[in-house]
């Protein structure tokens, strides 16, 4: 089952002239399919083939659309997992992935990823035909890892996938946040306030996708009906007698149908009878464990909010520090634009040229006067500065 036999490489004609054009333009119909047999096929198709592949509406299709901005879901339907989380966009069933834009920067990790497991996976399987001699040591050995079902391996990669994408992007944000944050707060400056405004807006968006993702999984672990939802393999064997297809591995050969379409009370009589204590256990610890991880994301993110915020309240405290030394600065000079209005009006007042009775005779009136003023405009001053210090104007 080597990789060159199992899966078609797309190959664009014009990728020597306008390439880019023409993968960009593909991308938003390009699909890459993989089975639980570790076969990939690369398809260009349109939106009816896939909802007549997988059994699905055009509403459960369309948030898929790169092109429309719906939030992160994962949907379970009867036949399907329909899965948009961020830029992972896919569509899984009891037997196959199909993952939109393969090309895409950020979903080649996540087909790395499935090719990866997919191919121990059934490398086990061989080993385990192979040596019958083997075959009790290999069903203890490999027993945990046949009961997870194809669907669950597929969904573990998406969401690990999904959670190491933010963690990473909010690693990022957190070692260019921080320095500007100690640039800032040694020097507030236009320039590092207008960084630091930036980065706060790319940690807002950033909390919200981190915050919708880990509401949706939120969602699913506090129903249990949503999470049986998403057990196709069991829905798939409790159904009356599927017709698994068999032959190429053709883009429209026959997949395993359910004849009939399973209920609510249906598989829940199922689920009764296999005890519906451990109904959803396996997909509740799956789910689990990457929501305490999404989780850990969101509280990274709160806690740089957190550090901003204390940030911006140190700056407040320093602008209202020195708003403060403006006004302290400011009583002074008004408090001596009064003393030296006083002095102006004693020189105003003899400096007037009116002839007084009292004024002959009496020169030392002069000097009494001007000492009289000089100590009514310290004691003015004196006035003023202790009022500042008890409103707290002046340190």
């Amino acid at each position: 089952m080597g990789r060159e036999g199992g899966y078609v490489v797309p190959v664009d004609p014009g990728m020597g002239t306008g390439g880019g054009l023409k993968k960009k333009g593909a991308g938003s119909r390009s699909w890459i399919l993989m089975d639980s047999s570790g076969q990939e096929t690369v398809l260009d198709v349109d939106k009816y083939a896939i909802m007549h592949r997988v059994q699905i509406h055009a509403r459960d299709l369309r948030i898929l659309d790169p092109l429309l901005s719906y939030p992160s879901a994962i949907l379970g339907r009867d036949r399907a997992i329909v899965l948009n989380l961020e830029h992972i966009k896919a569509i899984i069933t009891a037997e196959e992935v199909l993952l939109r834009d393969p090309l895409d920067d950020n979903v080649t990790p996540v087909v790395e990823e499935l090719r990866r497991r997919l191919k121990s996976v059934n490398s086990n399987h061989e080993n385990h035909e192979d040596g019958k001699e083997l075959l009790a040591h290999n069903d203890v050995d490999n027993g945990e890892e046949d009961e997870s079902p194809f669907e669950f391996r597929a969904l573990e990669v998406a969401l690990e996938a999904i959670c190491s994408y933010l963690a990473a992007r909010t690693i990022e944000l957190e070692t260019a946040v921080y320095p500007a944050l100690d640039m800032l707060t040694s020097k507030i400056s236009s320039r590092n306030l207008d960084r630091v405004r930036k980065l706060k807006s790319q940690m807002t968006r950033l909390t919200a996708r981190v915050q919708k993702v880990r509401d949706e999984l939120e969602q699913l672990l506090d129903d249990d009906d949503d999470m049986a939802d998403l057990y196709l393999s069991r829905k798939l064997a409790g159904a009356s007698s599927p017709v698994s297809g068999s032959g190429a591995a053709g883009w429209f050969r026959a997949s395993p149908t359910i004849g009939s379409k399973i209920s609510r009370a249906s598989r829940a009589s199922v689920a009764t009878v296999r005890g519906d204590e451990d109904d959803v256990e396996e997909l509740e610890m799956l789910l689990e464990a990457y929501f305490m991880q999404i989780d850990s994301t969101l509280n990274k993110l709160a806690t740089l909010r957190e550090y901003i915020d204390n940030t911006e309240d140190y700056i407040n405290i320093q602008l209202d520090n020195h708003r403060n030394q403006l006004i302290q600065l400011e009583l002074f000079l008004s408090s001596g634009t009064v003393c030296m209005s006083i002095y102006s009006l004693i020189a105003g007042i003899f400096g007037m040229n009116i002839p007084y009775t009292w004024n002959d005779d009496h020169g030392y009136m002069f000097k009494w006067v001007v000492v009289f003023s000089g100590f009514l405009a310290a004691l003015t001053f004196v006035l003023i500065i202790s009022y500042a210090r008890c409103k707290g104007l002046v340190g």
